[in-house]
């Protein structure tokens, strides 16, 4: 039985003829009455005793009215519940990235959820990445993406992704002839980083440092499109994971080479105070975050 029934009945009832019910429910006395006498037909009852200044409901129409008001009043209760949801997910979040490898490519996430969640307002955090734990447990950010867990209780990190850094070289470069590169294979060439410290570039930190390699030369360049046209003109290399050069073209001159016999990986972590895990609003942006970067 249609939603439509249970109004006419309810509102029929309630108004007292198909005068007031038509200007209750927005339709001609007409279509209400084939609307009525499609329902009797379908039942196989009468559910109004009409008379001329009033319709009265019988005994069945009696039972029909009870299941209408609490199918309405359910339906109200469920809407009132996905209000306070909806409310829920109301709230300011304060957000930091420890690699700045994610700071081009995080705008775009900003975007979707604004357009998802307009109550929820996302700001990045834009200062020093080598300090992030410390400002998610000073509360001056709410989160933060990093790449390792940090040894304190207050916090929980929830891991989004794993990817691999790669060296990016011309193929006119005699390290593209090799299968992977060893950490000695970065001695002598150009090593083009985001930003210094050194201690703030992976393949330095987890690769090189290890075998207390450091590049002769190396060019800090804050821009992925800049430090490719580099690599394009075999003037240096670059080590990064490919999601973060895939949207650039003109990438043929340019091979992947395989850090270390078993590639260089990490994983990425989003971590935020416990005591705000369960907040509605941060739920909304983690199960998004995860979403996104897995795309």
């Amino acid at each position: 039985m249609e939603l439509k029934y249970f109004r006419l009945i309810k509102t029929i009832a309630e108004e007292g003829n198909l005068a007031n019910s038509s200007e209750r429910l927005f339709l001609t006395q007409s279509a209400l009455s084939h609307q009525l006498k499609d329902l009797e037909e379908r039942l196989g009852f009468k559910v109004f005793l009409r008379s001329r200044n009033k319709w009265e409901l019988t005994h069945e129409g009696q039972e029909l009215y009870k299941l209408a008001n609490k199918l309405f009043s359910s339906i109200n209760e469920s809407f009132e519940s996905i209000k306070r949801i909806k409310e829920g997910s109301k709230g300011s979040i304060k957000f930091s990235v420890e690699c700045q490898s994610f700071r081009h490519c995080i705008p775009s996430f900003i975007q979707k959820m604004g357009f998802l969640y307009p109550q929820i307002e996302i700001n990045l955090a834009l200062e020093s990445s080598r300090k992030t734990i410390s400002q998610v447990l000073s509360n001056e950010i709410d989160m933060a993406l990093v790449t390792y867990i940090p040894p304190s209780e207050e916090l929980t990190c929830i891991k989004i992704f794993e990817d691999e850094i790669f060296a990016l070289v011309h193929y006119e470069n005699a390290l593209s002839t090799f299968e992977y590169l060893e950490a000695g294979h970065f001695l002598d060439d150009r090593l083009l980083i985001n930003a210094f410290p050194l201690e703030s570039v992976w393949v330095y930190e987890y690769f090189l440092k290890l075998s207390n390699i450091t590049p002769k030369n190396i060019s800090a360049i804050p821009f992925t499109e800049a430090s490719l046209s580099m690599v394009k003109a075999n003037l240096g290399i670059m080590c990064v994971p490919k999601w973060q050069v895939k949207e650039f073209k003109n990438l043929e001159d340019i091979i992947f080479k395989r850090i270390g016999r078993y590639g260089l990986k990490r994983n990425h972590y989003l971590v935020m105070k416990t005591e705000n895990r369960n907040k509605k609003y941060i739920h909304e942006f983690v199960t998004n975050f995860q979403e996104h970067f897995l795309e």
